[in-house]
């Protein structure tokens, strides 16, 4: 392949542990890895050279939690919901419905052209779950699908909805059981739908221990409706993230705060605790509270931004619209909104080591920005900002 010199970037976001942000800048990729970066009258010769023209460059967008395994439209349940009806989780089973209606060369079709505009957008790392199947062959058959699309890691999310006409307690022996064993090859996380109308505490607990026991890491749907046990879980068990979070009590905050003593954010060293996830475009399609990011990062949790792209509550990939969303709205700065999108996303994946910063050594994944500087995502929202990709070192837009 070759190496790469990308020149004329007006400034270069790092968001490593110096957190630096590189005026006239240029950057050499070598395979699929950063190979050296800084100012660009100290750049190294190349195989070949790209200027971008006095743009601004950030890591790829890192979305670590996503839907994007299924077919079907729930506009007419949105536009209910903005005449006033309220969210509830029961939705899910529409989606469901018209999932296992659509073969897998339908379902493919839609995960691809859904990964696609991510990447368009500079998402560069894609989570995506299980979840529209909920029975033991059509969860496997979506976390085979996923598996097999251009996605970095695959969630198993059996537990997102109890199936109408079955007993809860009987699904979730299904879930812990031929389910899990079934989809173990095609993922590496699990994931629960704590929640008024999904799962309770006891029955989450059970499926998030069924699936650590047979090695997957472990995340969390939680809070999002109200006060619930999703936050106690999720740092009870050691989840590398739960996600929603809109609506904490203060032992919640400290108890997430707590898994982060042993991690020092200004260097980026340490035990990672666990991450929330706040899932803004979700936020606004369910007219639920914004989720405390502001309070979270001030008590010390690090916090990742998600698109969560789902057909009922959030249907968008696009993590520049939640990055201007957290700054216009949720009160963070913009260089919290960076790191949240990509570092915090990393590390919600424990992938911190191989993206979410632009360094030497890691994946050479890139997003340049029509644009001479970041603010713009948030100065110009709703604008199509993105002018190139590289994904693993190789261009993709």
């Amino acid at each position: 392949m070759g190496s790469t010199l990308i020149t004329g970037i007006a400034e270069l976001t790092t968001i490593d542990a110096e957190s630096r942000v590189l005026a006239d800048a240029a950057l050499v990729i070598e395979g699929d890895r950063i190979a050296w970066l800084g100012p660009a009258a100290s750049a190294p010769v190349a195989d070949q050279h790209i200027d971008v023209g006095g743009r601004a460059m950030l890591p790829g967008w890192v979305d670590s939690h996503t839907h994007l395994v299924f077919a079907g439209d729930r506009s007419a349940e949105f536009e209910a919901r903005m005449a006033g009806k309220p969210y509830a989780a029961g939705g899910i089973g529409v989606t469901t419905e018209a999932t296992r209606r659509a073969d897998d060369d339908t379902l493919t079709r839609l995960v691809r052209a859904r990964v696609a505009d991510a990447v368009a957008g500079g998402t560069t790392f894609l989570e995506t779950k299980t979840g529209y199947g909920l029975d033991t062959e059509e969860e496997t058959r979506h976390a085979r699908l996923a598996a097999a699309a251009d996605v970095d890691a695959v969630t198993f999310l059996g537990a997102h909805l109890v199936p109408e006409g079955l007993d809860a307690e009987d699904y979730v022996d299904t879930v812990c059981g031929p389910m899990l064993q079934a989809v173990r090859p095609y993922v590496q996380w699990a994931d629960v739908f704590c929640e008024t109308g999904a799962f309770g505490e006891a029955q989450s607990r059970r499926v998030l221990t069924a699936c650590a026991e047979a090695g997957l890491g472990l995340r969390v749907h939680g809070n999002q409706l109200g006060e619930g046990p999703g936050v106690r879980l999720a740092v009870e068990l050691g989840a590398a993230s739960v996600d929603h979070v809109n609506h904490l009590t203060e032992d919640d905050v400290a108890a997430l705060a707590g898994t982060w003593a042993g991690w020092d954010r200004g260097t980026s060293t340490g035990t990672a605790g666990t991450v929330a996830t706040c899932l803004p475009a979700c936020d606004l399609s369910t007219r639920q509270p914004l989720a405390p990011a502001r309070r979270l990062l001030d008590a010390g949790v690090e916090i990742a931004l998600a698109s969560n792209c789902n057909p009922g509550t959030s249907y968008t990939t696009s993590m520049s619209f939640t990055v201007g969303t957290a700054v216009l709205q949720m009160h963070l700065s913009l260089a919290e909104a960076l790191r949240a999108a990509t570092y915090g996303g990393a590390l919600a994946m424990r992938a911190q080591d191989e993206v979410g910063s632009v360094e030497v050594g890691k994946r050479a994944d890139l997003h340049v920005l029509d644009a001479p500087a970041a603010i713009h995502l948030a100065y110009r929202p709703g604008m199509p900002l993105t002018h190139a990709v590289w994904r693993q070192g190789v261009r993709a837009l």
